[in-house]
């Protein structure tokens, strides 16, 4: 079975190591903020002034000022700290970001994210999308790994507008766990029911499949 939205999210999560500094783009990355495990102690940063950024509010914790840069309500955690978009924006181009999560359109074979344009569809902007893939230290995708028509947005190519060329390492989907490595997709782990030759089917890029795939853990 596919993974849900929130699935996804707690395997991003597994990733996060003691103290490290993360960006969370909006949607799926945002969820992991949740999810981050027992015993670990991260600074996750939104791009429009937090870092420090907790989970989702219950009720009695709203508070309209408090938001992401999706605009949704978010909490803080014990030494949070909130400053304007020119600081938060020197610290991802400055390198101070161990690594980012963000979605994806397209991703492809060579590393290239397309993340901000479709054509002929409404555009918001690129937001900060260019400014994290090319300051973060390490860069982790999240997406569906089909479209809502079926069709693969792992590609030999990416037929959209990029975002970044040759930066993506690793991708989480709701099928499997894949790195980027010489021109293909490796894949590292499955999602539980799911099969290799399910995945080989729905990936439109080389795929080539490490010797020990493990099923992933959520």
């Amino acid at each position: 079975m596919a993974l849900s939205r929130d699935q996804i999210a707690m395997r991003v999560a597994q990733e996060f190591k003691d103290g490290d500094y993360v960006n969370l783009g909006i949607g799926i990355p945002t969820l992991a903020a949740s999810f981050v495990p027992d015993g670990i102690s991260v600074m996750l940063q939104s791009e429009n002034g937090l870092l420090g950024m907790g989970p989702y509010p219950q009720e009695d914790e709203l508070d309209a000022d408090m938001i992401n840069a999706g605009k949704e309500t978010v909490t803080a955690i014990t030494g949070a700290s909130i400053f304007n978009s020119a600081e938060s924006f020197a610290m991802i181009r400055g390198g101070h970001v161990d690594f980012t999560v963000l979605g994806a359109f397209e991703v492809d074979v060579n590393g290239n994210i397309a993340s901000w344009m479709i054509p002929g569809k409404l555009v918001k902007g690129m937001g900060g999308a260019m400014d994290l893939v090319a300051g973060a230290k390490n860069i982790i995708v999240t997406m569906t790994h089909t479209d809502k028509h079926g069709n693969p947005k792992l590609l030999s190519e990416c037929t959209l507008p990029l975002t970044g060329v040759n930066c993506i390492t690793r991708i989480i989907t709701d099928l499997a766990v894949l790195e980027v490595v010489d021109g293909a997709f490796l894949l590292k782990e499955r999602a539980p029911g799911v099969t290799v030759e399910d995945i080989q089917a729905k990936t439109g890029g080389k795929l080539v499949v490490s010797e020990n795939v493990t099923e992933m853990q959520v």
